[in-house]
């Protein structure tokens, strides 16, 4: 297994030839396909990271992918597809299947995830792509209303779908129930390589605004023979396989946001150190220092969301319903935000396309597509609100599943293998990160700096009124009014103060360097997160992003 110091090194290595800010800009320029990058991530041995079961490290994963983002999205994002395509087998698969897909992607073959079609979009109840249970064997009608011993029949399109046409193998969500329904749906891993000539129609390339290298096209299947034992889990199982299987796909999509504010920060720190204006270096004036301040605490706070998410994989498995949906709304949100108030201070920098100065365009429109796929923002929100009356209610009792937050938040704690049986469709301890805030608040108030002691004590107040707006939310029939995102957007800061507040108190080695002293990253975060204006806090957060050499700026040891 490559361990991320290597790669990064690795990848560095190619910043002359495959990963060349001007190679990868010309590929976008002429919508090509990033092979050359991807052929050096396969040499790497970044496939292996795809495998779940028995002993992958999800956190590894969206380590190792964010290296990849914050030098090109395209290319994390069409490499990456490999891990949601594959997730369904992680979760549902038996042992032969798990062990068979396994194998094929750590051999590096691409594997696409095939939920939408053109004319329903995420609606993957109203899917009509179909299957059928082969009447060649058992017994079985040609009707679908066999078992599928024998086999079965696939017809239909699907569309938009990442790696389409690239994908050797394909995990595809069909009607097996003419009724449709919760049971109505099962998810096949189809092979190209076994099915019969004529079978497999590819779709066109669909020209996109964004990632415009990356494979977006689509298939169509006419009746293709797949064999009893591509199908994962039970007939009927689909839908719960692709919720439980997003509860895994959303968090490691953080990572493309990670990515993507490192990248940025780094061009808008580059250019801010390099540009005068009237005389004085841009970065010393006080209103760009303070942009950049801001900037670098989102950044921190999405990776304190990010690294208790994707750890909370193994260690808190049953709450990843509510994890995952809080993780996807907040990370690309607040990357998106902090790409435009970046872009702001680029200027006209920002607008261009090629490098050098340019490339903060390419960025900021591939970012975009990070906040849409598996489940948008709007959508991630909907899933938290419909838990919201459980989640209060463990919120007001302070229960948590302590061991396994502590897990979480210890980075120096071994994991657990991943355990997918513990997966949950909702949540029955709801969230434990927010339900021990007032628990870290209290004891950041003891044991941290007075500045930090102060906004921990502000932090508490806020719990107090999220506990109320939540105490007080109904889910209605038909729909949900704007003001309960209003709350779901709420409870994703919460969570967002309890990664940072739990992280800074479990980990020593994040109270130290320039970071760690005084508790700096720690009060930058949560004065965003409050919403407060700190001069003070954003200039001296500013100091040590205009001082970092490393390629990221990350709690992690870059920005030490």
């Amino acid at each position: 297994m490559t361990t991320t110091a290597d790669f990064d090194t690795l990848l560095s290595a190619h910043e002359d030839d495959a990963f060349a800010p001007d190679t990868l800009a010309g590929l976008d320029d002429r919508e090509e396909f990033p092979d050359d990058a991807v052929r050096v991530l396969d040499a790497a041995g970044l496939p292996a990271h795809y495998v779940l079961p028995p002993d992958g490290d999800v956190s590894e994963t969206v380590r190792l992918l964010r290296a990849v983002a914050r030098r090109d999205l395209t290319v994390a994002i069409a490499h990456g597809k490999t891990f949601l395509g594959a997730v369904p087998v992680w979760v549902a698969g038996t042992p032969a299947q798990t062990t068979r897909l396994a194998e094929r992607v750590r051999g590096g073959e691409p594997v696409c995830w095939a939920l939408t079609e053109r004319d329903h979009g995420a609606d993957l109840f109203a899917g009509e792509f179909t299957a059928a249970a082969d009447g060649s064997g058992d017994g079985c009608g040609g009707d679908g209303s066999g078992d599928g011993r024998g086999g079965w029949r696939l017809t239909g399109e699907k569309w938009l779908i990442n790696n389409a046409t690239r994908s050797t193998l394909a995990c595809v969500l069909a009607r097996t129930d003419p009724a449709g329904g919760r049971r109505g749906f099962s998810v096949f891993l189809v092979d190209k390589r076994r099915l019969p000539e004529g079978a497999w129609h590819n779709l066109p390339k669909v020209r996109t605004h964004g990632i415009r290298g990356a494979d977006i096209s689509g298939f169509t299947l006419d009746g293709a023979p797949v064999p009893a034992d591509s199908l994962i889990g039970g007939q009927g199982d689909g839908i719960a396989v692709v919720l439980k299987s997003l509860q895994l796909t959303r968090i490691a999509c953080t990572a493309l946001s990670l990515g993507a504010a490192d990248h940025a920060l780094r061009l808008a720190r580059d250019f801010a150190a390099a540009r005068e204006l009237y005389g004085r270096r841009l970065a010393d004036v006080p209103h760009v220092r303070r942009i950049l301040g801001r900037a670098a605490a989102a950044a921190l706070t999405a990776e304190a969301v990010s690294l208790l998410s994707a750890r909370s994989v193994h260690t808190l498995p049953g709450e990843l319903s509510a994890i995952s949906a809080i993780a996807k709304a907040y990370v690309p949100t607040v990357t998106q935000e902090t790409l435009t108030r970046l872009g702001e201070l680029l200027g006209v920098r920002g607008f261009l396309t090629q490098p050098p100065g340019g490339g903060f365009a390419k960025l900021e429109r591939d970012h975009r597509i990070c906040a849409i796929f598996d489940g948008s923002t709007v959508v991630n929100r909907a899933a938290l609100l419909n838990q919201m009356p459980r989640l209060a209610r463990l919120l007001s009792r302070r229960r948590a599943d302590t061991e396994g937050l502590r897990a979480a938040t210890d980075l120096a704690a071994p994991l657990p293998a991943f355990d997918r049986d513990r997966l949950a469709l909702l949540s029955v301890t709801g969230c434990s990160a927010v339900q021990s805030l007032p628990d870290a608040a209290a004891r950041v108030r003891e044991q941290g700096p007075p500045e930090a002691a102060a906004l921990a004590h502000r932090l508490l107040a806020e719990l107090a009124g999220l506990e109320a707006e939540s105490a007080a939310f109904v889910p209605v029939a038909g729909g949900l009014p704007s003001t309960a995102f209003d709350l779901a957007e709420r409870y994703e800061r919460g969570y967002a103060s309890a990664a940072c507040l739990l992280l800074w108190l479990e980990n020593p080695s994040l109270r130290t360097g320039r970071l760690g002293t005084d508790g700096l990253w720690l009060r930058a975060c949560l004065t965003a997160l409050l919403g407060e204006d700190d001069s003070d806090v954003f200039d001296a957060l500013a100091d040590v992003l205009l001082d970092a050499t490393a390629p990221d700026f990350t709690l992690l040891g870059g920005a030490a």
